[in-house]
């Protein structure tokens, strides 16, 4: 076979079992957590910077009890089940083209696979004490304390894999090239992986968080294998296949959140995986939607704290304040997803002729 098309099928293939895999563990995953009722005992949630949230409360008053949380698990199980089954094949057949689909390679996949099993870990902890609530510790969920020191420990950890492992030094600035920045290399990773994971608050409204990292992933995903990381391209597209199983049960009305289990690992994952193709300046621009989330946080608490507690939006983060200006829920949805398409392209042009 031509390697130009076993490269294709690498990426292809993997995305399209994943799927089906997302697809079929969805109704076991489902039914336990409906079982078990694994969803929020008194709907609202606490402000970004502390202090109520009236208006969040009274927007989803009816949304968040009995609908459960932890939908996440379908995403990241789906690509850990991918990569298990295609390993598996890879090792017990003697055939090269079976052998070419697996995609675990120690400098493109170890690392954003590490970084997802352990932010889906950590978020499903936090899902499930947010869930029980029985001890004061726990009372919750992790508080954002605790959850900024995990991504601040595996930022470390990523930040050095990339400085002494791959022996990352510089930075790809695009249109004007290589900018070496020397050990600034680890705080600049570690800054970047921090302000990433803080746009997770995106999730929130039935198919937004799931559209939104479909796009961003796709793009990562084509910029891989235009540079030819065959292996990074098919994790991406691996993620994307999850991303569409969990968005088949997640157009409204949701069958389940993606919750923090979902966002944790999947932010810090994109993180490693825009430093791996050496397009991280183009981030801010492909993964638009969740650093206007991040924005619209701080300039709110910002406001309230300069300002004797005026507000610049009706409630923040900004996808919310939509909502309380009138949009429908799924008029948010559409258009973050027609956002993120244009700054996909957007950015991959760049990426392309940069």
């Amino acid at each position: 076979m031509d390697i130009e098309i076993l490269n294709l099928v690498k990426v292809i293939m993997p995305t399209t079992l994943a799927f089906f895999v997302g697809i079929i563990i969805t109704p076991i995953i489902s039914g336990y957590l409906y079982k078990n009722k694994m969803w929020k005992k008194c709907a609202g949630k606490m402000a970004f910077g502390g202090g109520k949230t009236p208006i969040f409360n009274k927007l989803h008053k009816n949304k968040e009890v009995g609908t459960p949380k932890m939908g996440g698990i379908i995403i990241w199980g789906s690509v850990f089940i991918t990569i298990f089954i295609l390993w598996i094949f890879a090792f017990l057949s003697p055939n090269f083209t079976i052998e070419k689909l697996n995609f675990l390679s120690r400098n493109q996949t170890w690392l954003p696979l590490f970084t997802l099993f352990v932010g889906s870990l950590i978020g499903l902890i936090d899902d499930y004490f947010e869930i029980i609530g029985k001890t004061d510790y726990f009372a919750g969920g992790l508080s954002l304390k605790k959850r900024l020191f995990v991504v601040l420990i595996v930022s470390i950890v990523g930040a050095w894999w990339f400085f002494t492992k791959l022996e990352m030094t510089s930075i790809l600035i695009p249109f004007l090239g290589v900018l070496n920045v020397g050990w600034l290399f680890i705080p600049f990773f570690i800054i970047v992986m921090l302000g990433i994971y803080s746009g997770g608050v995106i999730d929130g409204i039935d198919g937004l968080a799931g559209g939104v990292f479909m796009f961003i992933f796709i793009t990562y995903g084509v910029i891989a294998f235009s540079q030819n990381q065959i292996d990074l391209a098919a994790f991406c597209f691996v993620i994307v296949g999850g991303l569409l199983a969990f968005l088949w049960f997640n157009i409204p009305p949701a069958r389940f959140y993606m919750s923090e289990t979902g966002t944790m690992g999947l932010t810090m994952t994109l993180t490693v995986i825009a430093f791996l193709t050496q397009q991280v300046f183009l981030l801010p621009l492909i993964a638009f939607p969740l650093i206007v989330t991040t924005l619209s946080n701080i300039i709110q608490v910002s406001s309230k704290k300069l300002r004797n507690g005026k507000k610049i939006f009706l409630v923040a983060p900004i996808h919310h304040h939509f909502e309380a200006i009138g949009w429908p829920a799924y008029k948010v949805t559409m258009r973050y997803w027609v956002i993120s398409i244009i700054c996909a392209i957007i950015g991959l042009i760049i990426a392309l002729i940069g």
